[in-house]
């Protein structure tokens, strides 16, 4: 298994570890549910270093950029970041990404999914017709999500940076904590705002980041967080998570990701998509609440009140801020309207849900 920068750090912290993408990571401390509400109320601390960063580089980039994503990559400016997915030929999903504009039509990062480095950097390539400049930065850098309502008033002692008033999806980059070079964003996968931090893996700066940020953050309550909680804390958001929600076979009109998805400029699939966006999709990514007790679970089926089978659930927990149960599925676009009546098949017996809007509430 791989490790981290702070792996060890978990590990001296008591976390319970476990293998996530390839590397040894941590998935809870304190538990899930107190993690999950520090965040909501406080803030926390999320290593996910294991995330893959990429840089493209040249006068082409931007137009390559263009070729593999759905959304429009030229609309970012300087210091602004952009949601975006790669769609394969089908008209699926290779991966969903963020996109950083460092330097306009010359210098961008694309952020991927840790299970989808090799496979990300590969297609992208493959459509390199142009020779842009491209360098896997993933393993020589770090990354750490400080997420919660007090996580930039804690930080902001670390850096002359303006990041109290770092807008949603943009950057700045500079000294944190000592270190040069280190980029700030407001992206955010909690829903409790917050800031990523990058940085490169060099000399003691993980170290230096780490211990500084639990200096000034542990006496407001800052804690270290695991991937358990992170899972809770997007769902509940409504945030897709690739492998469950979003994979190869799921074109991003049936996901809910329209809005990434601009038809402006030409993409990969982008006449399959289109077709989709005329036709309408034949099934549809929804919210759900259990209303009887049980927890939906990845992969079990939903049907209708009948007993026909009209889809599966992607994601489900028991979320720990709304005490119920809740999930995300796919089910034949006739039964995607709000407040439509789904159940849920657990061990042979049909248990009743709703649809509802996102966020959850």
């Amino acid at each position: 298994m791989k490790q981290t920068a702070f792996t060890d750090k978990h590990i001296a912290l008591g976390a319970k570890m476990a293998e996530f993408a390839g590397y040894n990571m941590p998935i809870s401390y304190s538990g899930i549910n107190d993690e999950h509400a520090t965040v909501r109320k406080a803030a926390g601390v999320f290593d996910v270093s294991h995330m893959g960063e990429f840089i493209l580089k040249g006068s082409c980039a931007l137009s390559l950029i263009q070729r593999v994503t759905s959304n429009d990559a030229a609309k970012l400016s300087d210091g602004q970041a952009q949601y975006s997915c790669l769609p394969n030929e089908n008209g699926g999903i290779v991966d969903d990404l963020l996109v950083y504009c460092i330097e306009k039509n010359n210098v961008y990062m694309l952020v991927v999914n840790a299970s989808n480095i090799e496979k990300d950097w590969n297609w992208i390539q493959k459509y390199n017709s142009e020779n842009v400049e491209m360098h896997n930065i993933s393993d020589k850098t770090s990354l750490l999500a400080i997420q919660g309502p007090n996580a930039t008033k804690i930080l902001q002692t670390l850096t002359d940076l303006d990041i109290m008033n770092l807008k949603y999806y943009t950057f700045v980059k500079g000294k944190f904590a000592g270190v040069e070079n280190v980029l700030i964003s407001a992206t955010g996968y909690t829903g409790s705002g917050g800031v990523e931090i990058y940085f490169e893996n060099k000399e003691n700066d993980a170290e230096k980041i780490w211990d500084k940020i639990f200096e000034v953050g542990s006496p407001q309550g800052l804690k270290p967080i695991g991937l358990g909680a992170r899972d809770t804390l997007r769902l509940e958001m409504g945030f897709c998570l690739y492998g469950n929600d979003i994979d190869d076979t799921t074109s991003p009109l049936e996901a809910g990701l329209g809005w990434i998805t601009k038809f402006t400029k030409e993409f990969t699939a982008k006449n399959i998509l289109e077709k989709q966006k005329a036709d309408g999709v034949k099934r549809k990514m929804v919210a759900f609440e259990m209303i009887d007790k049980g927890i939906p679970r990845h992969g079990y089926e939903l049907k209708n009140k009948e007993g026909e089978k009209i889809g599966y659930v992607a994601s489900g927990t028991q979320s720990p801020s709304l005490q119920k149960a809740i999930g995300m599925g796919y089910v034949t676009s006739e039964y995607a309207n709000h407040d439509s009546e789904i159940f849920v098949s657990v061990r042979e017996k049909l248990l009743q849900a709703k649809i509802v809007k996102l966020p959850f509430q």
